[in-house]
């Protein structure tokens, strides 16, 4: 692999699609190793903006706009970081054999959208995953769930993250409530929705899992030991690592994310949703690309999930040793301003063997994460119990 030098003609570029903070981390990555990164999100002043050596604000859903700026950027390497891009735009670029879609075109189409990656995993691959149906109408959704679902269930728009438009239904009450929020507050309007039937699962865990080329050119699989994490309202609040699993259960779980990874292709990092209860495994959902949860390894892990994914793409070595457990706990804004200002750094890092990441949006929300309290320790539990302190002392207002 040869890198060039940052803004000269020799440069090696990176282009970000979504800027947020799991971007602004690549950015920094990507620089560290001599790439010119040019960042875009929907908004300016994005996280990623502030560090990249260039910023542009577009409609990602916009196919005509992505094609546009890439053929002016003329970018080495294309990195989506949201789902909510024109993933045929995509597949164009890569046809034409301009620049490399990380991980690959194929993979942004079927990991973006809940109805691509389920199909797949559960039909083409047999992975064991919950019972599921997709509805284009409040009425094919209730007969789904009356049929086959059940209660409880989760209906979810088909293109979403970070638990937007995600809700638990206990009952038929509350299933046309859930169909609207479904439908209007995803990443994208696609007018399909899916029901997931609840899964009795001990934990939940993030297997975070990297395609790489070892010194012979060859792609090899490696794993990040197993990511614990706490969510409210299907968005994550704590992640905790190692989580603590049996072998079986483990052995398992690195099979299904081998299997649904090696069938994406390309290189990269991807995060791999797991249910867990004893040594039963069932795949959820996969991201390729860092996932929120993984935050933690910027405190447990010599090279973070952003590291492991940039070193990926670059065709570099990489390694995905544990140094130490580790949580994180999420700083969330409670309230909806601009501007916002920041207390209590100094007592949030007063707490022992624990960081703070503040991701600098330029606008906080009640539930949007703002930042991010990270903690290592002699046991998950203590650094858990540190992380969430920590988070607890900073003050947005």
């Amino acid at each position: 692999m040869k890198i060039g030098t940052p803004l000269t003609s020799t440069a090696t570029k990176a282009l970000l699609l979504g800027s947020g903070e799991l971007g602004k981390e690549v950015a920094i990555s990507l620089q560290r190793y001599g790439v010119e990164v040019i960042a875009v999100d929907r908004y300016p002043n994005a996280p990623a903006h502030q560090v990249a050596h260039r910023s542009h604000v577009i409609d990602m859903t916009d196919a005509a706009a992505v094609k546009a700026l890439i053929a002016a950027e003329k970018p080495d390497f294309v990195i989506p970081e949201i789902e909510a891009i024109a993933t045929a735009a995509l597949l164009e670029i890569e046809e034409s054999g301009g620049c490399t879609i990380v991980p690959n075109a194929r993979a942004i189409q079927l990991t973006m959208n809940r109805e691509g990656i389920r199909t797949l995993a559960a039909e083409q691959l047999k992975l064991p995953t919950s019972n599921y149906a997709f509805a284009t109408s409040f009425d094919q959704l209730k007969a789904a769930v009356e049929t086959s679902i059940g209660y409880p269930c989760f209906v979810k728009p088909t293109m979403s993250s970070s638990g937007k438009g995600q809700s638990m239904v206990k009952n038929a009450a509350q299933l046309e409530e859930a169909w609207k929020y479904a439908n209007e507050a995803g990443r994208a309007a696609t007018g399909k929705v899916i029901v997931e039937a609840g899964v009795d699962f001990d934990f939940e865990i993030t297997l975070l899992t990297v395609r790489a080329l070892d010194s012979n050119g060859i792609v090899k699989t490696h794993f990040c030991a197993p990511i614990g994490h706490r969510q409210e309202a299907g968005d994550y609040r704590e992640s905790w690592q190692p989580q603590a699993m049996t072998e079986t259960a483990l052995k398992s779980a690195q099979e299904i994310a081998e299997k649904v990874t090696a069938e994406i292709g390309g290189l990269g990092l991807f995060g791999v949703e797991l249910f867990i209860k004893g040594e039963q495994v069932w795949f959820s959902e996969v991201s390729p690309r860092p996932h929120d949860t993984g935050m933690v390894t910027m405190a447990t892990q010599r090279q973070t999930e952003f590291d492991l994914h940039v070193r990926a793409i670059l065709g570099l070595p990489v390694s995905t040793d544990l140094q130490s457990c580790g949580a994180s706990a999420v700083i969330l804004g409670r309230i909806d301003k601009k501007s916002v200002v920041y207390h209590g750094l100094e007592k949030a890092l007063a707490v022992p063997k624990t960081e703070v990441r503040l991701f600098a949006k330029p606008e906080a929300f009640i539930s949007r994460r703002m930042g991010v309290a990270l903690s290592v320790a002699d046991t998950v539990t203590e650094a858990r119990a540190n992380a969430v302190k920590a988070a607890d002392l900073i003050e947005i207002q």
